[in-house]
């Protein structure tokens, strides 16, 4: 199926900002180098992601940054630095983002993460849920999203179950794991029909 790269016309999505939750989404910056160090270095993050994953060093952070600058700027991500006021101006918590963005099929498939000194505080499924919002309702106008965890992941399960992400099924061997083989993986998906979960009265554990 034709996507972003295939067609004509390229776009670089603008900010996308939101009270709504208690954060705000952001383009990565250079000077949130030393918080995509500590996001990629993470056992836990390294555990469950084994696709083009950056070196756990400098090196690897400054090209994950570099990377979603270049991708952004042709349109073929929407990568969002997540920060949270509540912990101080600033502050990154974890990172949201769009990718394999079709606007033909107007489809994308969604990926987070956060920092392990603010897990548990209900960040990730907030984060995802601002920038599903924003995918549908604002710039992007997609219909579709899809997010895709290995099996095991239990935490990404509960979060996109939060997110009112529903499980579509299971797609064997779809994802390379980080012990080499390739691993089965639970398709999530929500439609901008779906009726959307609230999250903006607590944060969601």
């Amino acid at each position: 199926m034709p996507g972003m790269d295939d067609m004509d016309e390229s776009r670089a999505w603008g900010p996308a900002w939101t009270d709504d939750f208690g954060l705000a989404l952001r383009p990565w910056a250079d000077g949130d180098l030393d918080a995509v160090l500590r996001g990629i270095a993470d056992p836990e993050f390294r555990r469950w992601n084994a696709i083009t994953v950056p070196t756990p060093d400098e090196d690897g952070a400054r090209a994950f940054l570099e990377r979603r600058v270049a991708e952004r700027e042709r349109g073929a991500t929407a990568s969002f630095a997540v920060t949270a006021p509540a912990e101080g101006p600033g502050t990154v918590v974890g990172s949201v983002a769009l990718s394999a963005i079709d606007n033909l099929h107007r489809s994308a498939r969604v990926s987070y993460w956060v920092l392990p000194e603010y897990r548990g505080r209900g960040y990730a499924a907030r984060a995802l849920e601002a920038l599903t919002r924003w995918a549908f309702h604002g710039e992007p106008r997609l219909h579709r999203l899809e997010l895709g965890h290995a099996l095991g992941n239990d935490a990404s399960c509960r979060v996109a179950e939060r997110c009112s992400y529903g499980l579509e099924g299971t797609l064997r061997g779809a994802m390379p794991g980080s012990d080499g083989g390739m691993w089965d993986i639970h398709l999530h998906a929500r439609l901008a029909m779906d009726p959307a979960p609230d999250l903006t009265a607590r944060a969601a554990r």
